[in-house]
């Protein structure tokens, strides 16, 4: 039996009927919560179960999605306009202010009747949050070898994600959706003011995964899927994340012959680097779309 995708609305209760009706199938299990405090207390509750939210966008939900994105908790996002209040409904226009994040669409009360159509559109514009979405940091040190917690913003997108993913393949069949990349995210088509915090936060996120692969604590496996997830949306290169784990040695062996030590346990970390370009090629090995996959289910930027 397929899963229902996950609804919470918040949204103003004379409009409650018109919008339960738009969402009347099995395909949905919706939650109608109608004051700021219940879907506070809600959200505090089930964040990591809800696949959608669907809010009535007014300046009482802006303190909550500052707290959210604060927080790192990012979901899929509807927010209901009433007519005129922005013209082109979606992300890519040019006078909409964003309230939430860069993946959510406005939605026009004119349109609402495509508001099943608009809900795939906005988790599949979810599913590809990454270089273009920086998260508040709560990384530990990097000299000290403290990994970033397990429920750190980066780690809840990225099983967000994944769940949603696997929800579209139990749904669809494929996982094309996820795996559909925007260029324009493109380590080589960023600017290069952007292309040097990405690949600072790269390095930064390679040097935790070296500094902790061999700890027995659980989270290298977080560690690593981050990583991957930021190169494979970024389509960065094998041999650029070669000469990333090559500075890193360099710089690890300076330090290790400043302390007399032996420089030759750096050999081992080879493991780290084998385990990471394992995981990104099969990233790009499942980015081929399949033959039978209509393209038109594929991510886009429209």
């Amino acid at each position: 039996m397929q899963s229902p995708l996950y609804l919470c609305l918040f949204v103003p209760e004379p409009i409650t009927l018109s919008l339960g009706a738009i969402l009347h199938s099995d395909r949905y299990r919706s939650t109608y919560l109608h004051s700021l405090t219940d879907f506070t207390a809600f959200l505090d509750s089930h964040t990591e179960h809800i696949d959608c939210l669907i809010v009535w966008n007014d300046s009482q939900i802006l303190p909550l999605f500052n707290q959210l994105y604060e927080q790192g908790r990012l979901l899929p996002v509807i927010l209901l306009e009433p007519n005129g209040a922005s013209e082109g409904g979606g992300t890519d226009s040019p006078t909409l202010t964003l309230v939430y994040h860069n993946a959510e669409i406005h939605l026009r009360q004119s349109d609402w009747e495509t508001l099943p159509a608009v809900i795939d559109k906005a988790i599949a514009h979810y599913l590809h949050l990454g270089p273009a979405c920086p998260l508040p940091s709560t990384q530990g040190d990097s000299v000290s070898g403290k990994s970033a917690p397990p429920e750190s913003p980066q780690s809840f997108l990225l099983l967000q994600q994944r769940r949603l993913a696997d929800k579209l393949k139990e749904r669809l069949g494929y996982l094309g959706v996820y795996y559909k990349r925007n260029p324009s995210y493109f380590y080589r088509n960023l600017s290069p003011d952007d292309k040097r915090e990405f690949l600072d936060g790269l390095n930064s996120e390679y040097r935790e995964i070296v500094l902790n692969y061999f700890a027995k604590d659980g989270e290298i496996n977080d560690l690593i899927d981050q990583f991957v997830n930021h190169a494979f949306f970024a389509d960065v290169s094998v041999s650029q994340i070669l000469e990333v784990h090559m500075e890193l040695m360099d710089e690890f062996a300076q330090q290790l012959k400043l302390e007399g030590r032996n420089e030759e346990i750096l050999l081992d970390y080879r493991l780290a680097l084998i385990d990471i370009l394992a995981h990104l090629g099969e990233m790009y090995r499942r980015s081929i779309p399949r033959e039978d996959v209509p393209l038109d289910i594929y991510y886009q930027t429209d």
